[in-house]
């Protein structure tokens, strides 16, 4: 499974862990992934999409429906 939100495509990030002493050393921050299924009536099925928690929130507000369309335009989502 790719650690990528399959709507915005949010991937992970790198960057530094710094100890108490300011020494450096590599690190990667995950997106917050949950795998859901959600079911989408004009198409009649089922489907299953790793989204982050941030996108959860937006379709409990607006709908799946309308979050498919709008990132659909945007050229980020991959279902």
């Amino acid at each position: 499974m790719a650690r990528k939100c399959d709507i915005t495509g949010k991937r992970m990030m790198v960057g530094n862990k710094v100890s108490h002493s300011n020494r450096k050393s590599k690190r990667r921050f995950y997106p917050n992934l949950q795998k859901k299924k959600f079911f989408i009536p004009e198409e009649d099925r089922w489907i299953t999409i790793n989204v982050t928690t941030s996108v959860l929130r937006t379709i409990n507000k607006s709908g799946i429906l309308s979050v498919l369309k709008k990132y659909r335009e945007k050229g980020t989502c991959t279902v």
